[in-house]
């Protein structure tokens, strides 16, 4: 294994009530330091993916290895404490629980816990707004503040892979480049991270290395400058 990989997912394949198959044995490699793309249409298995490796989904076949070591079968908790950390679509916060008690729930791993004054100072200046409705409920925020507080809660959570999935999803175009600019600067700080969007461009622009999924299969992979530069990707998802 090369000393920088961090995350190797080997022929995963997912079926749904016994019928509905919806990976189709993919395989994805995530080194160290990278952010990393997954995209695709509605319905193609993204999210299905990330909740595979999250240990929220059970695969059908294939396995996942962390940093050599396989974790397919692993509860959700413990891939948690290994420092896989996913922010979910839709934000999923506690909406009437304030924005420090969602960033307090963010630490509930011993190690977190442990180095909770030191995270909470990073994600508030990180996410000045934040250190202003510290004390409001999260369900008052607008989208663009809660997704901030749903990335600031994973990183309360100490990750060394943080998996985000659709972070712009629904949010006004610039509250959307915001969040783009945060993972960026996440991974200049050096956080690994596998990103999920339909913000092709955005997406593409941050981003090392990609991975398409089209229904439930890789179509393409590569680095991000040649997956930009295919004709199928400029014409399905870049309207070129």
């Amino acid at each position: 294994m090369e000393d920088n990989l961090l995350l190797q997912v080997n022929n995963i394949s997912v079926v749904y009530s016994d019928v509905i198959q919806v990976l189709k044995g993919v395989s994805l490699l995530i080194k160290k330091g990278q952010i990393v793309s997954l995209l695709g249409s509605n319905g193609a298995g993204k999210t299905t993916l990330l909740n595979t490796v999250s240990g929220l989904v059970t695969g059908s076949a294939g396995r996942i290895f962390w940093e050599g070591s396989a974790i397919s079968g692993m509860s959700p908790d413990e891939i948690c404490r290994l420092g896989i950390i996913q922010v979910p679509e839709g934000r999923k916060l506690f909406a009437k629980m304030t924005v420090e008690e969602n960033l307090e729930i963010g630490a509930y791993l011993p190690a977190a816990r442990a180095r909770y004054k030191e995270n909470l100072q990073r994600v508030i200046k990180l996410f000045p707004t934040l250190a202003e409705r510290r004390r409001q409920f999260a369900g008052s925020l607008s989208g663009g503040e809660q997704q901030m507080v749903a990335v600031a809660r994973a990183l309360m959570a100490c990750p060394r892979l943080l998996m985000l999935d659709e972070p712009s999803l629904g949010l006004a175009p610039i509250a959307a480049k915001e969040i783009f600019r945060i993972v960026a600067d996440l991974n200049l700080d050096g956080l690994t991270v596998l990103l999920v969007s339909q913000e092709v461009l955005q997406a593409l622009s941050i981003s090392k290395n990609v991975y398409l999924l089209e229904n439930g299969e890789i179509a393409l992979s590569g680095p991000a400058y040649r997956i930009a530069a295919d004709s199928r990707v400029k014409e399905s998802y870049l309207g070129l």
